[in-house]
């Protein structure tokens, strides 16, 4: 793949959104996890993973959950096509990096 021709998700690349699906795609599929817990392992404000989780819902790469009443649980999850996108994401960054590491091995 031409370096040239790859074209990273913007959804996916800003950092913080990097960071929320590394954590999902790490989950099992079919797993979710707390909002709280997945807070806690980002070290994010609840606003700032609100907006984030926000923008990746819209693209519909994650979606949540929510168990109990008034202020039950929230569960997180990447959807299908979030998994499909975040795979792409790697292979692409990977296509990105390959020629460096090959410069590298000279």
């Amino acid at each position: 793949m031409n370096p040239a021709d790859v074209q990273l998700d913007p959804v996916i690349h800003a950092q913080a959104r990097l960071r929320v699906m590394t954590t999902l795609a790490a989950l099992p599929t079919e797993d979710r996890i707390a909002f709280g817990r997945l807070r806690e392992l980002l070290d994010m404000t609840p606003g700032n993973l609100i907006t984030h989780l926000r923008k990746l819902d819209e693209a519909g790469y994650t979606d949540s959950t929510k168990t109990g009443t008034g202020r039950g649980t929230t569960y997180v999850y990447l959807t299908d096509a979030g998994r499909t996108a975040f795979d792409r994401y790697m292979r692409q960054l990977r296509a990105l990096l390959e020629p460096v590491s090959d410069e590298g091995d000279s």
